[in-house]
C-alpha cells in the first residue's frame, strides 16, 4: 500500500537551481554573490529560476563555508556633500573590479549611529571596513575594531597619530595655493570660510595663514568665520563677514559647497563673484564647473581619491600584516571665473 500521511519537501539547493536554469553549480553561485562576471542575460535567467523554485540564498553561510567575504563596508558621514558621492562611485568602481561588493552607511555625523552602524557591519561579516569618521570620533575607535580583526581604513579625516591606514588629500597645501593665488593677484583683506572643527579643519587653516605670514600679513583671526560646511554655512557665513568686514576682497572656502553658498549669497547682494570678490573652493567636485560663475577650487579629484582608497585596502586584504599604508591626493589649483 502507499505511504500516507505528511511527507517533507527536502530544502532546495543551488544544485536545484543550476539544473532549473540549465548552467553549471558555479555559474549560480557567482549570479548570487552578484558577481559582474556573469552576461546580464544568464544572470536574470538564474534568478527567474531561483524565484520559480522558491530558493533564498543563504550568504551567510555561503561566506562562513568561504571563511571570508566578498563585503567592504564603506560608512560616509555626509553624503549631501557631493565630494562624498564621487569619492564612493570612486570606492565602487575599484572594488566592483576586484569581484568586491560595496555595503554603504550614511551616519549624518552622528557618532550614536556611527556606533550602531559599525557593529551591523560587524554581525555581517564585512571583510573590511573604510570610514570617513563623524565629527568627535574618538581614536580609540582604532583599538575597538581591530579587536574585530577586520581591516580598517580612515578616510579623508584622521584620527590623528597613530598605526592605521589612511587615504586622504594635502589639505594644508590645497589652502596655501589657495591663498597665495589671492594674495599675489592683489587681495590684502583675505577671509577663511567654513568648517567648524577636526584634523581637517585645522590643517587647511594652517595653509590659509601659511600664505599669510608668507606675504608679510598677519593673521587676523575675526577674518575666519566657522561654519557648518554645506551650503547654508557658506551662504549665512560670508553674510557676517562682509557685514562685520565691508573691506574684505576675497575669501578661501573650507569646501566647494560651502563656496556654492557664498556665490549664492554674493548674487543676493549684486556683487559678481571674480569682478567685486573673488572666491576659491575645495575639493574639485563637479557642480563646480557649472555654477554661475564657474568656481575656482583646490581639485583633489575625488573619484581618483576613492579608487585610491579601495586600492589600499584591497592591497590590506591581500597582505593582513603588511605594513601601514597611506595615500595623501596632491591638491591642484584649477582657476575659473570665480576667483
Amino acid at each position: 500500500m502507499p505511504r500516507t500521511g505528511s511527507t517533507r519537501t527536502r530544502p532546495m539547493t543551488i544544485l536545484d537551481v543550476a539544473q532549473a536554469a540549465a548552467v553549471s553549480k558555479s555559474t549560480v553561485s557567482l549570479v548570487l554573490q552578484g558577481s559582474p562576471l556573469i552576461r546580464k542575460a544568464t544572470a536574470e535567467k538564474v534568478r527567474a529560476a531561483a524565484a520559480r523554485l522558491g530558493y533564498v540564498y543563504n550568504r551567510r553561510a555561503a561566506e562562513l563555508r568561504r571563511q571570508s567575504s566578498n563585503t567592504i563596508a564603506v560608512v560616509i558621514n555626509d553624503l549631501t556633500n557631493p565630494f562624498f558621492t564621487e569619492v564612493l562611485v570612486g570606492i565602487e568602481r575599484k572594488l566592483l573590479e576586484a569581484d568586491y561588493i560595496t555595503l554603504m552607511a550614511h551616519t549624518g555625523e552622528d557618532l550614536e549611529l556611527q556606533e550602531k552602524v559599525l557593529r551591523s557591519m560587524r554581525e555581517h561579516h564585512a571583510a573590511g571596513i573604510i570610514l570617513c569618521p563623524a565629527f568627535g570620533t574618538s581614536p580609540r575607535l582604532l583599538n575597538q575594531v581591530h579587536t574585530w580583526r577586520i581591516p580598517l581604513l580612515v578616510l579623508v579625516r584622521s584620527l590623528g597619530k597613530g598605526n592605521y591606514d589612511y587615504a586622504g588629500s594635502g589639505n594644508e597645501r590645497g589652502t596655501l595655493l589657495a591663498a597665495r593665488h589671492l594674495l599675489e593677484r592683489g587681495h590684502r583683506r583675505v577671509g577663511f570660510l567654513g568648517g567648524q572643527t577636526g584634523a581637517v579643519f585645522d590643517d587647511r587653516l594652517r595653509g590659509y595663514r601659511r600664505a599669510l605670514r608668507a606675504h608679510g600679513l598677519t593673521y587676523d583671526a575675526a577674518l575666519v568665520c566657522r561654519a557648518k560646511p554645506d551650503r547654508e554655512g557658506g551662504y549665512n557665513g560670508l553674510q557676517r563677514l562682509l557685514a562685520a568686514h565691508p573691506s574684505l576682497t576675497a575669501a578661501v572656502c573650507y569646501n566647494d559647497i560651502v563656496a556654492l553658498g557664498a556665490l549664492a549669497a554674493l548674487g543676493e547682494i549684486g556683487r559678481v563673484a571674480g569682478r567685486d570678490f573673488a572666491i576659491v573652493g575645495f575639493d574639485g567636485v563637479r557642480d563646480t564647473a557649472h555654477a554661475n560663475p564657474p568656481l575656482s577650487t583646490v581639485d583633489v579629484r575625488p573619484g581618483a581619491l576613492g579608487e585610491a582608497a579601495a586600492g589600499l585596502m584591497l592591497e590590506r586584504l591581500r597582505h593582513p600584516r603588511g605594513a601601514i599604508l597611506r595615500y595623501v591626493a596632491e591638491p591642484t589649483l584649477l582657476l575659473r571665473q570665480s576667483g
